[in-house]
């Protein structure tokens, strides 16, 4: 273990203990709140109160667990940014996430030791608990006689004294013996008492002075009604009086050892097994009884098992006379009869619901408490996950509110445990969700404060505060005062832009595209993809064929659009751009000012980028020359094709325009002039549209640019080149291809010349140079097993994939299985 381990586990451990005896003893004090109105008026002794509170101490080890771990972990790292520790440790080069290390390890083993406490120890607290509850329940509260009124919490006797003095003499003192059952036939009168119980509590002395005894024979019979009165006067008299469960006396445990939060895993599963078992078979004992109730008049036509008597049963149902009557008495007596089976059968269903409701009831409950031995586990280390980061944001001084925060956050936690359970309980929600939706809460704020700390980043500030109302108030703004918009597109690429305008809640009262046009071999029209999309959620389109059509403009203009959002659409007139009030913006797919023009994402490929990326702009009278609003950048793999770009270009751009909308309608961007962005001798590079001279392969120039074009025009519109033998052409797309570092495979002067049908030529060279190697010409087509080879300037390309004229894409491979004497063609 290292000094820096040792030194945040040392600071950790004391303070944990510490805030988990206080958590215990706060807690300790609401549990004892809880039962205080059995334990007053017992007569209790220290020890059985200290033991009550003590298993109650170990029932809320498992809640007090997880708020230790987030207030000790705060203070931790609280303390140490607020001594600035943190700083210095991370300006060494560690990061936070390598100082909250040693914490999250204690953070598991206490999660650990949470699940071992609530599996083993909570249940036994609980055996304890029950038995305690039902031992002090059962004894008597102690004897206290109030002045003034007849007592008769003794068992036989009625008790009334008119005074009592602080040395416990009583005055007026009135005894009623009711041991006898016979009524008031015993009365003692006294002038004064004292009461003293022995120390077992097994009987009460009660000691009178100065007083009279009365006494009722009461034994009258059926002749003699006579009655005996005997009075004795006394000086002192003791009169014994014997009690019963008036001393706590503690019993066996073991008869609450069925109780749900007393059992362990293992018991619980057992129990939960049985239950289910239980359930099981009185549903289907009671389904078996309706199937077979004779309330069912044609019960059997249901049975599989009796298909071949369908026929019968159709008989009765084709029967024009089938449920008609010849009297009305008979119809009555049949509905009287048809609404009494339907009232047996709701009774017989009710009465199955009661019978399995004590099954579910039972079955709920063993779920929870099963579960709730990990869910309590797992809130220790979710809490850790919110604590450390809180002490991390921690700056000088700001302690105490990172503590309160933290605190909230548990409140939370226990707020929503509570709901959660009790709703699983009640079978409101199943017991997984009930018990683990507070670890569903908790995550997501611990996974973001803790991404928010490692990253360094401030958990508040004024920026992002102010740029969180920027936004509520742009989605207020949008709900009462939306501003109209025209999106305008065509391909795939706008269809994403159009989608996220939509989901913000931006009112998109129309959508302009091209017009229907046919196409293919069958020349059938086809649809837009944004005309497809707007026609699918409801949006008015217009297909202009021409866009200074005065049918168009005024259909246009009657849309009263505040702005218009333009995304891969056509070069527009200043008629249609300079129409709203907040003007017109495009999103390029390129870093302006660099490629301008009309196919940014293949040229950005093709010339071997490896930064593009979105911009927004407004549109102005020249070509992408607007001011920029906004831009994205995206990086470029080296093996990334113009598709691959191009989605996550569609992805992005996306975002960036719902992003300019807000801030356009919002009046919170600027434009830039793309001059500036225009540094020294920085040369524009054009994007200009791809033609069947641009994206034909040239095998004469380096092997990179060519790969790069293949990748910069897959998948559309596709690298080309010629295949050629004996003056004999086809024209061939090339999708994929790979740079060798060598010549590969070998080639000499015999073989180059024997295999290009010139074996004149190279008669009159010696061995040594017949054997010499050479490099290929430009285009030549080698093979080497399974993969094909092309020769380009510097170095050989293998071609991945193909596709012949009239034939399907296809592998290398399986282009070489299909073609015979590839070797001897040539690509030009």
């Amino acid at each position: 273990m290292k000094k820096l381990d040792r030194f945040i586990l040392k600071a950790f451990i004391g303070p944990f203990v510490a805030i988990l005896v206080i958590v215990i003893f706060i807690l300790m004090l609401q549990f004892l709140w809880v039962y205080i109105d059995e334990l007053v008026g017992k007569g209790l002794g220290l020890g059985v109160v200290l033991e009550f509170m003590l298993l109650g101490g170990c029932t809320i080890l498992p809640l007090a667990l997880p708020l230790a771990t987030l207030l000790s972990s705060m203070m931790v790292l609280g303390q140490m940014g607020d001594h600035n520790e943190l700083m210095a440790i991370k300006s060494a080069g560690i990061s936070l996430s390598r100082v909250m290390l040693p914490l999250m390890i204690a953070s598991l083993v206490i999660s650990i030791g949470a699940f071992y406490v609530g599996n083993n120890l909570v249940p036994i607290a609980w055996n304890e608990i029950y038995t305690l509850r039902d031992d002090i329940g059962r004894t008597k509260n102690e004897i206290k006689i109030p002045a003034g009124t007849f007592y008769d919490g003794i068992d036989g006797y009625v008790l009334r004294t008119e005074t009592q003095d602080e040395n416990g003499m009583m005055h007026g003192v009135m005894v009623y013996d009711h041991t006898s059952n016979k009524g008031n036939t015993s009365l003692s009168l006294a002038d004064s008492a004292m009461m003293k119980m022995s120390k077992n509590k097994d009987y009460l002395t009660f000691t009178l002075y100065n007083g009279s005894n009365y006494q009722e024979s009461n034994t009258r019979k059926y002749r003699d009604t006579t009655l005996e009165l005997q009075h004795i006067k006394f000086e002192r008299q003791e009169l014994i009086i014997p009690l019963k469960n008036y001393s706590f006396q503690k019993s066996d445990s073991s008869r609450f050892g069925d109780q749900v939060k007393a059992m362990r895993m293992r018991q619980l599963t057992t129990q939960k097994d049985s239950l289910e078992r239980l359930a099981v078979s009185a549903r289907e004992n009671r389904y078996r009884s309706l199937s077979q109730y004779g309330l069912f008049t044609f019960k059997d036509q249901l049975d599989t098992a009796r298909l071949k008597d369908r026929e019968k049963y159709k008989n009765y149902f084709e029967d024009p006379n089938y449920l008609k009557w010849d009297k009305a008495s008979v119809k009555k007596t049949a509905y009287e009869k048809a609404a009494d089976n339907a009232d047996r059968m709701q009774t017989s269903l009710i009465s199955y619901g009661s019978e399995v409701y004590e099954y579910y009831f039972y079955l709920r409950r063993t779920n929870i408490e099963l579960l709730k031995k990990f869910a309590q586990a797992l809130a220790c280390l979710l809490l850790f996950f919110i604590g450390a980061p809180l002490g991390a944001f921690v700056r000088k001084g700001a302690l105490g509110v990172s503590a309160i925060i933290s605190v909230l956050f548990f409140v939370l936690y226990w707020v929503v445990d509570i709901t959660g359970i009790k709703l699983a309980r009640d079978g409101a929600v199943g017991a997984p969700l009930g018990t683990f939706i507070s670890a569903l809460v908790l995550a997501p704020i611990g996974a973001y404060l803790t991404s928010r700390a490692i990253k360094d980043a401030t958990l508040f500030s004024n920026d992002s505060l102010v740029n969180h109302w920027r936004k509520l108030k742009s989605r207020i703004g949008r709900l009462f005062r939306p501003k109209r918009i025209v999106f305008m597109g065509t391909p795939e690429f706008a269809v994403a832009s159009l989608d996220a305008l939509v989901k913000a809640k931006y009112k998109v009262v129309g959508v302009v595209t091209v017009a229907d046009k046919p196409s293919g071999r069958g020349l059938e029209v086809h649809e837009s993809a944004v005309k497809k999309y707007a026609v699918e959620h409801g949006l008015p389109v217009l297909q202009p064929v021409k866009l200074k059509d005065p049918e168009f403009l005024a259909q246009l203009a009657a849309w009263k659009a505040d702005l218009f959002v333009v995304v891969a659409f056509r070069m527009l007139p200043e008629e249609v751009w300079g129409m709203p009030k907040f003007g017109t913006f495009n999103l390029h797919a390129a870093l302006l000012p660099q490629y301008r023009g009309a196919a940014p994402i293949n040229w950005a490929v093709i010339n071997g980028e490896r930064i593009s990326g979105v911009t927004t702009f407004m549109i102005d009278k020249d070509i992408d020359t607007g001011g920029i609003i906004l831009r994205h950048e995206v990086r470029i793999g080296p093996e990334d094709t113009a598709g691959d770009l191009h989605d996550r270009l569609m992805e992005v751009g996306a975002k960036l325009v719902v992003e300019t909308t807000e801030g356009v309608l919002q009046h919170t961007v600027e434009t830039r002039v793309q001059r500036s962005f225009i540094q020294g001798s920085e040369v524009l590079k054009p994007a200009p549209k791809l033609t069947k001279e641009n994206t034909r392969i040239d095998w004469s120039a380096p092997a990179e640019r060519i790969r790069n074009l293949v990748r910069g025009l897959n998948p559309y519109p596709t690298a080309w080149t010629t295949l050629v033998r004996d003056g004999k052409s086809t024209d061939v797309k090339v999708f994929s291809v790979a740079s060798r570092q060598q010549e590969h495979p070998r080639r000499t002067y015999a073989t180059l010349g024997l295999e290009g049908g010139a074996h004149q030529r190279w008669e009159g060279r010696s061995e040594a140079k017949r054997s010499a190697r050479v490099y290929p010409a430009a285009g030549e087509i080698a093979v080497d097993g399974d993969k094909l080879y092309v020769a380009a300037g510097d170095k050989w390309l293998e071609v991945k994939e193909l596709q012949l004229a009239g034939k399907k894409r296809m592998a290398a491979d399986a282009f070489l299985r299909g073609f015979r004497e590839i070797e001897s063609y040539k690509f030009v």
